[in-house]
């Protein structure tokens, strides 16, 4: 018997998931017949729909309505989960790491393949900021956006409960960096969540919070156009929260936040979203890569020069051909993301059958985003909306591309029963400790002859 055509999904992020997906039904004759395998490698057994995080984050959104579990949707797909450290295309081998190996001690293994997808997203871009590494958040994941929501609650527990007026002051204070989406839509929903939140404290009011949004260019949400960005600067601003543009954080430490324009801010919330940049693995590859770090790819989406390589999404410099300017890049945003990869599945089926393959053609059609509750930005097919119909725009896109209609059913229950239901403040700070408690119950009781040091 002939071994299977082993094709390797590196990634199950949007493009690694979409791919996945869109092959298992492309070859399903093939995947019945054993004349093809379809393994997927990825850190976490779920897909998460990063849109969905700011709203997770406030509440809005239950956190396991913003993943996809992976092996029910790809249900014909080997799903490994671990890390791609290394790929070595010219003998078909990808080195991964996974938790049985980190068990057994074994290190790294080498499995084979015959078509590669490399589709491992990107990882936030990090600056030399001293003190960063030490105080700084991301909101790139899902535990980082339910970490930051019981963190922000928590602070606001910290301020209700001190008497040292430094100490309420930096707890009230927090500080976003990056106007892009991710950094406007997370302080947007949190600070719609914490002014709601500050009426169940005795001591706290809306007005007592500050939260402060650091952009290093001179407007924020470039994605939507020059004016909605102006409008939601204007919204921000309107809401209290201090926009500081063409303004860079030169530093957080000793939990203080140093802006390039001289303020110095006491805080012990700093968010960091200025950016992502594609995932290390790409430089641990021999295929060839732009200045940027990202995989050069053609129109067909396979990697530039080299047969049996495919790649799209935040990993792919892909050719715009619906652009006018030469040269220029399909953007690597969400939008481009699902419509590549099922570009993708549909080249590399048709490649295995030896079919002519199709070129990706997609002219970017806008951006949506949301301030908060009932209130956004949209810029879409050249029409401008900024108020409730921007934010209900921006709801329905999105409900529309979260995969499967299970969750869009749950989301969509949630949605509801948010408007008929007050809004949900609990901290459960202490999942992230879960072995915290029973460490205290099952240490030794202290000697009750001991006493305490002067």
């Amino acid at each position: 018997m002939t071994e299977p055509a082993r094709i390797l999904v590196v990634g199950g992020g949007y493009v690694g998931m979409y791919t996945a997906l869109r092959l298992q039904r492309q070859l399903r004759a093939e995947l019945r017949a054993g004349a093809a395998e379809i393994v997927v490698v990825t850190p976490e057994p779920y897909m998460t729909y990063q849109p969905f995080l700011p709203e997770a984050a406030a509440g809005s959104i239950s956190p396991r309505h913003v993943v996809v579990p992976l092996r029910r949707v790809l249900d014909r797909c080997r799903i490994v989960i671990g890390e791609v450290r290394a790929v070595d295309h010219a003998k078909r081998t990808a080195t991964l790491a996974t938790l049985a190996t980190e068990e057994e001690g074994t290190g790294a293994t080498e499995l084979a393949y015959d078509e590669l997808v490399i589709a491992p997203g990107s990882v936030s871009r990090t600056l030399p900021v001293p003190g960063l590494a030490d105080h700084g958040i991301g909101f790139k994941t899902v535990e980082e956006a339910i970490g930051l929501r019981n963190h922000v609650i928590e602070q606001m527990d910290i301020a209700s409960s001190t008497r040292d007026p430094a100490i309420r002051d930096a707890a009230l204070t927090f500080v976003f960096v990056g106007g892009g989406y991710a950094g406007v839509e997370a302080l947007a929903e949190l600070e719609d969540m914490a002014r709601y939140t500050a009426r169940y404290y005795h001591n706290l009011k809306p007005e007592d919070l500050r939260w402060v949004l650091v952009e290093a260019s001179d407007r924020i949400l470039p994605e939507v156009g020059e004016e909605m960005g102006r409008y939601a600067v204007r919204e921000l601003r309107g809401r209290n929260i201090d926009v500081r543009l063409q303004t860079r954080l030169d530093s957080c430490e000793d939990r203080v936040a140093v802006l390039s324009d001289g303020t110095r801010l006491p805080t012990r919330t700093v968010v960091w979203t200025a950016g992502v940049k594609p995932a290390p693995v790409l430089a641990a590859t021999d295929l060839p890569l732009n200045e940027r770090g990202r995989l050069r790819c053609t129109a067909e989406l396979a990697v530039d020069g080299v047969a049996h390589a495919w790649a799209a999404g935040d990993a792919a410099a892909v050719p715009d051909v619906t652009s006018p300017e030469p040269g220029k890049e399909c953007a690597p945003n969400a939008q481009h993301a699902v419509r590549q990869a099922r570009v993708l599945a549909e080249n590399i089926a048709a490649s295995l059958r030896g079919q002519p393959l199709k070129r990706y053609a997609h002219a970017y059609v806008g951006s949506v985003a949301s301030l908060g509750l009932h209130q956004g930005v949209a810029h879409v097919y050249g029409r401008k909306l900024k108020g409730y119909p921007a934010w209900f725009m921006h709801r329905a896109y999105h409900l529309s591309r979260v995969p499967t209609f299970n969750r869009k059913a749950r989301v969509l229950a949630e949605w509801t029963l948010s408007g008929l239901f007050k809004r949900e403040i609990v901290s459960l700070g202490s999942l992230e400790h879960p072995r915290a408690e029973f460490e205290i119950a099952a240490s030794p009781p202290p000697d009750p002859g001991d006493k305490p040091s002067s």
